[in-house]
């Protein structure tokens, strides 16, 4: 099935319709009358959508997301995150959760939106959105991945592939009707109203919902992941009880996981129940099953996530200012500190973030001196931090350098191009990198930069294409692929394995741009 509608000849996809899509329909809970007649099949069982058609589906939204201005790629929060996605990917393995088939076909892969509500949302395709919001309000790991490992089982028991399989004699426009009216929804409710006001596209929202049901099975599910990652799974029952206060003081709508979500008694005293029973549960791992270790981070460096979090989810100046100040109180917080330090770069007051930075580091414990280091680094790099010529630029370069996490690597490249250092080495770390990840367009990018840094110009040029392709661009991609070919000839002949490996490249992501289209 394809979300997309037109519009004359070209097709209408308004800029922040693929997170309305997500969060506001496929999320939505059934009304009671629904949820009642609903006949869910087994756990798991789907008919009618193939693995291979929610994984085009799932392309389809995730392409136009990357086009969007709130799609947000920060490597620290980037790295964060998976360090609470990857225990619970590996959980749900385990378990069975995820079968191979699965596994193998599907993107498995986090988005972040800088919407500063409280939110998150599971895509077809095995994409899975987190906004700023969530992390900014979580206030530690278990909670935040109590709420992943609830997204994660809606894909792993492919709840939507299951409400999305009932749809396949729907027409195009009324799927775009539908889709319209939930935008509108955002701002004004009137204007929703009006845009689902024929009773074919108010079924078809229905439709779309997931039942009661469903809602339960990915709690019982995602309770099993969380706790089968290491996490406590105290984290679901204290995220519960935040959303269930939040819910109690009348949601203003800064939790539009509420209702995407809405929580019900039954449910929350199920997750209170299901604290004592994973206590008491025998300390052995079932048959099969791996030992898996307490993975959940420190408290500390989850506030400093937070706080990094709500700072990247403002960009109103006046309050950046009030947080960079409020830090000037003795005994500020670690949070505050950090989130001051931010605060201060991103307004361009370099000087004042490195000190704010340099303060929080000198108090801070050892498990998190790396983070504080990290936002040194980001802090110096920056165009604006030129004139501070800092000693410190080069050790902290080596340093995350010789790291083995994604912003250690894409903070020292960064470091690496503005001292015209190190640079083949840095190419071949990031070479390397990008041979286990395909897939990370931002790594492509700094690798383009490298070797154009380096007079690579082929080898520049088919970098800056991967990033396209990785992003899902075919279009960009085969166009940037094109442009290398078209080099002058002693660019070109310069490297014949290159220029061999840019035209089969160029030929598969023109494949993949017509099977684009076709769908389209």
């Amino acid at each position: 099935m394809n979300l997309r509608f037109r519009s004359g000849s070209a097709p209408f996809w308004p800029r922040p319709l693929a997170w309305v899509v997500a969060a506001s329909v496929l999320l939505t809970p059934l009304p009671a009358s629904w949820a009642q007649n609903a006949a869910l099949p087994s756990l798991g069982d789907v008919s009618g959508m193939s693995i291979a058609a929610e994984r085009r589906l799932g392309d389809s939204i995730a392409r136009d997301i990357f086009r969007d201005p709130d799609y947000l790629d920060d490597p620290v929060l980037v790295d964060y995150l998976n360090v609470l996605w990857q225990p619970l990917l590996g959980a749900a393995r385990a378990r069975g959760d995820i079968p191979p088939e699965l596994s193998d076909r599907l993107a498995w892969q986090l988005l972040i939106s800088r919407d500063k509500r409280v939110n998150a949302f599971a895509l077809p395709g095995g994409y899975m959105g987190v906004q700023l919001g969530l992390i900014a309000v979580t206030e530690t790991a278990p909670e935040l991945a109590s709420v992943m490992a609830h997204e994660l089982s809606h894909v792993s028991q492919r709840h939507i592939a299951r409400m999305l399989s009932k749809q396949d004699q729907m027409a195009p426009w009324l799927m775009g009707a539908m889709i319209l009216g939930v935008l509108a929804a955002r701002s004004n409710v009137d204007v929703a109203n009006a845009a689902i006001a024929g009773s074919q596209a108010v079924a078809i929202q229905n439709q779309l919902n997931f039942s009661r049901d469903m809602e339960r099975e990915a709690d019982r599910v995602g309770f099993g992941v969380l706790t089968g990652a290491g996490f406590e799974g105290q984290g679901f029952v204290s995220m519960f009880d935040k959303l269930q206060q939040a819910a109690r003081l009348n949601d203003d709508g800064s939790f539009p996981y509420l209702r995407s979500h809405p929580l019900t008694s039954e449910r929350v005293a199920d997750m209170h129940a299901r604290i004592p029973l994973a206590s008491a549960a025998p300390s052995g791992p079932r048959i099969g099953a791996p030992v898996v270790p307490n993975v959940s981070p420190p408290k500390e460096q989850h506030q400093l996530m937070a706080a990094r979090a709500r700072v990247l989810s403002e960009n109103g100046p006046d309050r950046q200012r009030a947080w960079a100040q409020a830090a000037q109180a003795p005994q500020a917080s670690a949070a505050a500190l950090y989130a001051a330090a931010l605060s201060a770069h991103r307004l361009g007051q370099s000087a004042q973030a490195l000190a704010l930075a340099r303060r929080g580091r000198a108090a801070a414990p050892v498990s998190t001196q790396v983070t504080w280091d990290l936002l040194q680094l980001e802090i110096l790099v920056a165009p604006g931090a030129k004139a501070l010529a800092d000693v410190a630029l080069g050790p902290l370069r080596d340093q995350a350098l010789a790291g083995g996490t994604r912003a250690d690597l894409l903070l020292g490249a960064e470091a690496a191009l503005r001292t015209q250092t190190a640079l083949p080495a840095v190419a071949s770390r990031l070479q390397d990198w990008l041979v286990a990840r395909p897939k990370d367009a931002s790594a492509w990018q700094m690798l383009s930069r490298v070797q154009a840094a380096l007079g690579q110009r082929l080898r520049s040029v088919r970098s800056d294409a991967e990033a396209h392709a990785a992003q899902l661009d075919f279009s960009g991609a085969a166009e940037r692929f094109r442009a290398a070919q078209m080099l002058p000839a002693a660019e070109r002949n310069a490297d014949a394995m290159e220029l061999a490996i840019i035209d089969v490249r160029r030929r598969e992501v023109e494949a993949l741009q017509r099977d684009s289209a076709r769908q389209e």
